[in-house]
């Protein structure tokens, strides 16, 4: 260590001292996210009102923090859930595990579920963490604005 490194650190200290803070109105005004930024799950429907989500528990296979749970069951002519031979009966994330890596979304072969940009996901019981399929299906209750795209970013803003 030089005699001059304290005074390198002090120099640093003190540059900073004289920048105006950067100070965002939290919640009013939200920070901006990127595009491929992975935030809160959706499961998606067709426009006919039927899920997309087949029960095949790919994206429970594909989740390294295991908690991803898929109960599967069939679609008869009286209740027809899916377009497929079957349908998730039950459907539920536990947020609470969940480290949003996004390999649901890639082994999902119908694009049934999808990470939206929505990062507001704070509850006040570990019960209210657990996503179910009704929660699920619906949209975001709140979606932050996007930022603009980034230069020199290959991907489109849809890409994962």
């Amino acid at each position: 260590m030089g005699v001059l490194d304290p005074l390198k650190g002090f120099g640093v200290t003190f540059k900073n001292l004289l920048h105006k803070p950067v100070t965002i109105g939290y919640p009013e005004n939200k920070t901006p996210v990127y595009p491929r930024f992975r935030g809160r799950h959706r499961l998606w429907t067709f426009d006919d009102g039927l899920e997309k989500c087949v029960g095949c528990s790919l994206c429970a296979a594909a989740c390294p923090a295991d908690c991803i749970r898929v109960v599967a069951e069939e679609n008869t002519p009286e209740n027809r859930v899916s377009a497929g031979e079957r349908y998730a009966r039950i459907y539920e994330i536990n947020m609470a595990r969940c480290i949003f890596c996004g390999y649901c979304e890639v082994a999902c072969p119908f694009d049934a579920i999808t990470l939206e940009h929505s990062y507001e996901l704070s509850e006040y019981t570990r019960e209210a963490l657990i996503y179910t399929k009704d929660v699920l299906l619906e949209p975001a209750p709140k979606q932050p604005p996007l930022h603009p795209n980034v230069p020199g970013d290959p991907s489109p803003v849809g890409d994962a």
